[in-house]
């Protein structure tokens, strides 16, 4: 699986622009603020229907314009070519096309194309907040899944409801208005219950992958540390799980007698504090956490040990993804640039950004594009 070509029409700084691409290494080169990251995003979003870098859509339309459009090209496993189109319209909802061929939601488009994205972003996989890991599993579980998108919605629109007749029963509660409470406590356990049901899909899949990815991760670390350290990874959740509770009726067991036991802290609070949405992934070296002991090094090889494991269960499931390496190298001292470059040379197909051609390791030769002022242009 490989992008053989990306248009743009007013998306981030560019009003218009076509690049064509190979497979092997492809490397866009260009000053800092020039636009070499919105190319490797627009692919990245179209495999993800989001950005590395924001969270929400608006940033992505080009000052000015009303809508941004992104049009990948891409050659399958199957050697069968597909066009999907994506129209970003912030404030109203997006639009796709697959073979210029309208779709019903932009979700359709997932599994179409597959990438795992380098950033310098990536230390807040170790470094940062529980969102952090949360994101990384969710998206690559849809990566894997694409069902997972419909999934992750139908959470998230229980979670919204829920918390909103939280908020409402809490207040008719401090203002003695009984009745009303009462009827928005009597709603609130069907939504108690849409949220076990829902968030166990999540919790077992998040489960399952997790499994999946330790001997990668621990594999991956140790190839970038060269065997200094061993990765580990451990789901904690927000409640408590024994041993053997691994079935999607038994976690909506658990779940459901979970938010009931927090029913009066939850009321007080006005939010739902049981769930998907409140868990975590510890990420351990040897016996501490890598967060707040890991060095700055460590932490680097530990982010990138997670995306190479990300690639080794994507390409384990059949057809390799598209790997892009986001103004990595730059970052990295010389043992883990070489050691990366190493890792990735043999994938498909490998886009990399650089500020300049120097940071590009020797061993990612290939194509070249140097972008600046709005044009990308191959060299």
């Amino acid at each position: 699986m490989y992008v053989t070509a990306l248009g743009l029409l007013d998306f981030r700084s560019y009003q218009q622009a076509e690049v064509e691409l190979t497979p092997g290494v492809t490397a866009f080169v260009g000053p800092n603020g020039h636009g070499k990251t919105n190319l490797v995003e627009a692919i990245h979003y179209t495999a993800t229907l989001g950005s590395h870098r924001v969270a929400n859509d608006a940033p992505l339309v080009r000052a000015g314009a009303t809508r941004a459009i992104v049009r990948t090209e891409i050659r399958s496993q199957y050697d069968r070519d597909v066009v999907v189109e994506l129209e970003i319209n912030p404030g109203k909802a997006n639009r796709a096309r697959i073979n210029r061929s309208p779709v019903p939601r932009p979700r359709e488009v997932l599994g179409l194309l597959r990438t795992v994205l380098f950033a310098p972003e990536d230390l807040a996989l170790v470094k940062g907040d529980p969102s952090e890991r949360r994101r990384f599993l969710d998206e690559l579980l849809t990566l894997r899944s694409p069902r997972m998108a419909g999934v992750r919605q139908d959470y998230d629109r229980v979670l919204k409801q829920r918390n909103s007749l939280l908020r409402s029963a809490s207040q008719a509660r401090r203002q003695n208005r009984t009745s009303a409470a009462e009827g928005q406590l009597r709603t609130l356990e069907v939504w108690d219950s849409n949220l076990a049901r829902v968030g166990s899909e999540l919790l077992a899949t998040r489960l399952e992958l997790l499994e999946s990815l330790r001997p990668l991760v621990s594999s991956a670390y140790d190839a970038v540390a060269r065997g200094k350290g061993d990765a580990r990874l451990e789901y904690k959740s927000s409640v408590l799980l024994e041993p053997g509770v691994t079935s999607r009726e038994q976690l909506a067991d658990v779940l459901l007698a979970a938010v009931q036991e927090k029913r009066r802290d939850e009321l007080e609070r006005g939010v739902s504090l049981v769930g998907p949405h409140r868990d975590d992934v510890v990420l351990g070296l040897g016996d501490l956490p890598a967060k707040g002991y890991a060095s700055h090094g460590e932490s680097w090889s530990f982010a990138l040990a997670l995306r190479l494991a990300s690639y080794e269960l994507l390409r384990a499931d059949g057809g390799e993804p598209v790997l892009i390496l986001d103004d990595v190298f730059a970052e990295l001292d010389t043992q883990r640039r070489d050691r990366l470059a190493e890792l990735v040379a043999p994938a498909e197909q490998v886009l990399v950004t650089a500020a300049v051609g120097a940071d590009v390791p020797v061993e990612l030769s290939g194509a070249r594009f140097e972008v600046g002022g709005g044009v990308v242009q191959r060299v």
